[in-house]
């Protein structure tokens, strides 16, 4: 079967636009929507041709970061550096944009920019903002962020990777698992405790004595590149340490951050499988009737544009009170929870509605399913989240 063409002409014309029904585009900026149409092009036009042999063999083209690097698109919120400083509605738009084509791209830009140049920026000396920053926005440089243990997982403290000081630097051991851009990182951000469980982190440069990496061979999210870190009396000098991370909350900065992106991620990839379903309800005639005329098949589109223009809504309005730097912890667990969620309940009933189908490749949707249980694992389950948020609501930990 060839590919699934989405043609809105074939949609009788109506007062309100069924793809808006909440007229968000109307509270975006001038700026946010040209941001917004400029990443959906150079997204349709530069990865979506080659994704399917991209995700079939697993390859990540490290020229992408100069392209993205070049539209403005990382590290983008901050201020200086060659930042295109903009808000972070606009930074979310462009990982809803990188999502509907594939996880493995969004999962790109959280980590060069969240987890990257956001704890550089936010946490070290301005010798390593200067060296590090520019390059990491242009692309030139990749980056990891190294945290996730195999045995610390939802638990980072947790962690067993160690530092220890010495008279000119510090020394690490410990390894890192499921760290995405392992194998292909200039730069590694480690995470590790001292002697005493404070916990710091260091930037280290890939080809640091010690330091290696080992590639992970998965089924999900294929085309980005995740490996283990393995790090054997590691010896990195005094400058190395980001000066201001000392204890957890600039961890969890870092992750919060990445978890709003992947709210917009994974509600851009809803989009595409929900439109990818109409469509094909539309055209799909049985019994003289396409089968958009039936009732279960209308009110799972239904559920689809509710579910995805409600988590819209709430990554925009979590985008405008960053910005206004309000405390966004509640905020954010519950949109990654949510939006995970319901976006993984939509891509299956858009895989149930094109029946066989669906599991097709050049359909776009068995990919798009097999990568969100992914995204719904990464950076708090949606258990884990409700955890959070039980917790904050009662003061009582269930963990």
């Amino acid at each position: 079967m060839s590919v699934i063409q989405i043609n809105q002409k074939k949609t009788p014309k109506s007062i309100n636009d069924w793809r808006d029904p909440l007229y968000l585009n109307n509270i975006l900026t001038d700026e946010e929507k040209s941001i917004h149409k400029k990443a959906k092009d150079f997204c349709q036009n530069t990865l979506m041709p080659s994704v399917v042999e991209n995700n079939e063999k697993s390859i990540f083209d490290k020229k992408i970061y100069p392209s993205l690097g070049s539209n403005g698109f990382l590290g983008n919120t901050i201020k200086g550096y060659g930042s295109a400083n903009v808000s972070s509605v606009s930074y979310g738009l462009v990982a809803r944009e990188l999502e509907a084509v594939d996880s493995s791209y969004r999962s790109a830009i959280s980590v060069q920019s969240s987890l990257v140049i956001h704890p550089i920026y936010t946490f070290g000396s301005d010798e390593q903002k200067e060296k590090y920053i520019p390059e990491l926005i242009k692309g030139n440089l990749i980056g990891c962020f190294g945290l996730t243990e195999s045995v610390s997982g939802s638990d980072p403290s947790s962690m067993e990777t160690s530092f220890e000081e010495v008279s000119d630097g510090f020394i690490i051991n410990g390894s890192k698992n499921w760290i995405t851009n392992a194998p292909i990182a200039d730069v590694y951000l480690i995470w590790a405790y001292s002697k005493n469980k404070t916990v710091h982190c260091f930037l280290i440069d890939k080809n640091t004595k010690g330091l290696t990496s080992e590639k992970i061979k998965k089924s999900s999210i294929k085309i980005a590149q995740a490996g283990k870190i393995f790090l054997k009396n590691v010896k990195v000098p005094k400058n190395s340490i980001l000066p201001k991370t000392n204890g957890w909350k600039a961890v969890y900065s870092c992750i919060n951050k990445a978890r709003y992106g992947i709210a917009w991620g994974a509600m851009g990839a809803a989009e595409t499988c929900w439109l990818i379903a109409k469509e094909y309800a539309q055209n799909r005639i049985v019994n003289k009737k396409p089968i958009a005329s039936k009732q279960l098949v209308q009110k799972k589109l239904a559920d689809m544009m509710t579910e995805i223009s409600l988590g819209f809504s709430g990554c925009i309005l979590a985008g405008r009170s960053m910005d206004a730097n309000k405390d966004l912890k509640i905020a954010i667990s519950m949109l990654k929870r949510n939006n995970c969620k319901k976006a993984l309940n939509i891509v299956r009933d858009a895989r149930d509605i094109l029946a066989g189908n669906g599991i097709l490749d050049e359909n776009h949707i068995i990919r798009h399913l097999v990568n969100l249980e992914t995204v719904n694992t990464y950076d708090g389950t949606e258990d884990t989240h409700a955890l959070i948020l039980g917790k904050l609501q009662t003061g009582l930990d269930a963990f």
